[in-house]
């Protein structure tokens, strides 16, 4: 992606299962079928890695939205690029 994008980062570990991510930003977190937790839309995820992912700017007010709202605060996001 050129120009400024955001780093996304989950820490799935300390995850509540809450779904106030997903249900706030669903172009970008879902929940994992498997253990609950959040995680990366496979859109977006970087290297497969389903708790990191690289969204384009337009997505930026939603991302961050979700980091706001998470009640236990582990998702992280960070601006990157020009």
């Amino acid at each position: 992606m050129s120009g400024k994008f955001f780093k996304v980062t989950i820490k799935r570990e300390e995850c509540i299962s809450c779904g106030a991510c997903w249900s706030s930003c669903p172009e970008v977190f879902e929940e994992n079928e498997e253990d609950g937790f959040s995680q990366i839309v496979e859109a977006y995820r970087l290297s497969g890695n389903i708790a990191e992912g690289q969204v384009p700017e337009a997505l930026g007010n939603c991302v961050q939205e979700a980091a706001s709202g998470c009640p236990v605060e582990i998702i992280h996001v960070e601006e990157v690029g020009s």
